[in-house]
């Protein structure tokens, strides 16, 4: 059986939109989390997202994407030659959405 060329002594590391990317989902889903309890903490901004599409669903869904895009892009630059492991990044998306769910979940407790 022939052996592969991967040298398994290495950790994978992911490329720089992987790893860019990955750090925006974790920053977008922290954020999002935190804007579900500002608004319903602040009725002046649920008001203003509101105001500016005519449901503040809508506005919340177009804050997340437009950060996820444009923090994506700018990672993927910063910390395109980092040796991040995929491991790192599973962690860091896993982490994030399970912090976003308990800042949601302990402000609605």
């Amino acid at each position: 059986m022939p052996h592969s060329p991967v040298n398994d002594s290495k950790p994978p590391y992911a490329g720089a939109a992987i790893i860019g990317f990955s750090l925006s989902y974790a920053v977008t889903s922290i954020f999002s989390a935190l804007l579900v309890v500002l608004k319903e903490i602040s009725e002046t901004i649920h008001h203003v997202l509101v105001v500016i599409t005519g449901h503040h669903w809508v506005t919340h869904g177009l804050l997340d994407l437009i950060l996820f895009v444009a923090l994506g892009f700018v990672l993927s630059r910063k910390y395109g030659d980092a040796d991040i492991t995929d491991n790192a990044l599973i962690m860091s998306i896993t982490g994030s959405t399970i912090l976003s769910g308990l800042i949601i979940s302990g402000y609605y407790l």
